[in-house]
Formats: structure tokens, sequence, C-alpha cells
């Protein structure tokens, strides 16, 4: 369940998140569905799936409610992805310094990206991953998170969302 919440705090079309949030009821029987994801276009209700299953009444449910349903496993993972959230998510904490920020930002509207390697670089008040991290957490910027494990050739664009 930690990796599907650590994959929606990246994923563009979610606005936010919370966690068994919502109650479905179907005749005396009550069920919480793992997460509820806002998006621009709807609400997304998901199941985390494995040893526990649920009720097969509860999709039906969820669209009695105007949602949508999805069901994930941990075959719907890509690892990729998977590990370089939780790279940012460990690496995260507090906030870049507002020079760092202003900093990083100004350059990235001049050139359009960086490496990351390079991106580090302009870091002078705030430890440079850990930034780089709280940027990317907060959506001020972007990082590749599917192609490869995150290194010093992957590429920082600006947030467009």
């Amino acid at each position: 369940m930690r990796d599907v919440a650590c994959l929606l705090e990246f994923e563009d079309e979610v606005s936010s998140w919370n966690c068994r949030s919502l109650q479905v009821r179907h005749g005396f029987d009550a069920y919480s569905p793992d997460f509820v994801a806002e998006r621009p276009s709807d609400i997304l209700v998901i199941d985390v799936v494995g040893q526990r299953r649920p009720p097969p009444w509860v999709a039906e449910a969820v669209d009695r409610e105007g949602f949508a349903y999805r069901t994930m496993s941990r075959g719907d993972i890509d690892p990729i992805r998977l590990k370089n959230c939780k790279d940012l998510i460990q690496s995260s904490g507090g906030e870049a310094s507002l020079g760092d920020r202003v900093r990083l930002l100004s350059v990235l509207d001049e050139q359009s990206s960086l490496t990351l390697a390079e991106s580090l670089s302009l870091f002078q008040d705030t430890k440079p991953i850990r930034g780089l991290a709280n940027m990317a957490v907060g959506r001020f910027i972007e990082i590749d998170l599917d192609t490869a494990l995150i290194g010093p050739e992957t590429v920082v664009r600006r947030y467009r969302g």
C-alpha cells in the first residue's frame, strides 16, 4: 500500500489523494477502499489487491457514487518508477531555500532542461540532493522517473503540469 501512496505523489493527473477516507455501502455491509485520488476530470478510488481482495460489490458501489474505480497489484507497478519515487521522497524533507529555487528555475527557463548533475551545482544554501528532491516533490521541477534510475545524466525540467 505504501508503494501506491509513493506513486500517487508523483502522478501528474492527481492533485491530491488520501487514504481510506471513503466508505461505500452495500446493504448492511460497509467497506473503505485504500485510496481516493482527486483528478481534474474525476475522482479515482483505488484498492491495492494481493492476498486481500475487496468485496465483489465494491466496484458497483463506487460507480453509484459517481467515482472511477481501479484495483492495483504489484504487477501494475513499474519497479524503476517506484524506486525513483521512493528515492526522491526519502531524500526530501523541508524546503529548498528561496535563493536555490529561484536560481534553478531561472536557469531552467533559459535552457529548458539540465542534467541532474548540472542542476545540483546550482544549489548554494540547501543540500543539493535534498533541495532537488524537495523541488520535485513540490512540483517545481520534473524529473524523468520512468526511463532509468535517477543518475547524473537524468534530465531535469521545469514542471509544466
